[in-house]
């Protein structure tokens, strides 16, 4: 498969992704404590995919958007903008960043049994390629090293449509329980 092919079914994959987000009912919004009652971390996740609870702000803020997710792993994909460059012309930092923090934080999230949460406690992020406005959609697959009961930790990757690596990142994620009051 081309850089070509696989630039056109990312994008159409995110289309019907967003198509299907819209159709649900989806919308940039903050999740309501008892829309998530019961409900694994994966199950949150895929009610996002399905348009069934909002999803976040900072997706259309940052121009990307999660199209995947399974057991350990979350995918999103973002398309730099100009609006996303520093003052010196290349993309911020802080966009790269983002995309990692959201893979691999969401990957996380994709272990959490009903009842439990995560916070990032640290993200490392090291930009390995110059990515631009002509790039085209990169992807950020998150996946878990390690989940336990109080700290878990995952890995990221974005890439090309080429597989060439613009940078990776590992975090560390506290792991507790739900406040009461918002299980």
């Amino acid at each position: 498969m081309t850089p070509q092919d696989t630039i056109t079914r990312w994008l159409e994959q995110s289309a019907r992704v967003h198509a299907r987000m819209i159709e649900g009912g989806g919308k940039p919004g903050l999740i309501q404590p008892d829309q998530i009652t019961g409900k694994t971390g994966l199950e949150i996740m895929q009610a996002m995919l399905a348009g069934q609870l909002p999803y976040p702000h900072i997706a259309d803020t940052m121009d990307f958007s999660l199209v995947e997710v399974a057991l350990g792993t979350a995918t999103f994909q973002g398309t730099p903008q100009l609006k996303h460059y520093n003052p010196l012309g290349s993309v911020h930092g802080g966009w790269y960043a983002t995309l990692l923090d959201s893979a691999v934080g969401c990957a996380v999230h994709t272990m959490m049994p009903a009842g439990r949460t995560y916070t990032t406690a640290e993200l490392s992020a090291n930009i390995v390629r110059a990515a631009s406005h002509q790039t085209g959609p990169l992807r950020a697959v998150g996946t878990v090293i390690h989940c336990g009961k109080q700290l878990a930790t995952a890995e990221g990757r974005i890439v090309g449509a080429d597989g060439k690596l613009y940078a990776h990142a590992t975090t560390t994620c506290l792991v507790f329980a739900l406040p009461a009051g918002s299980k």
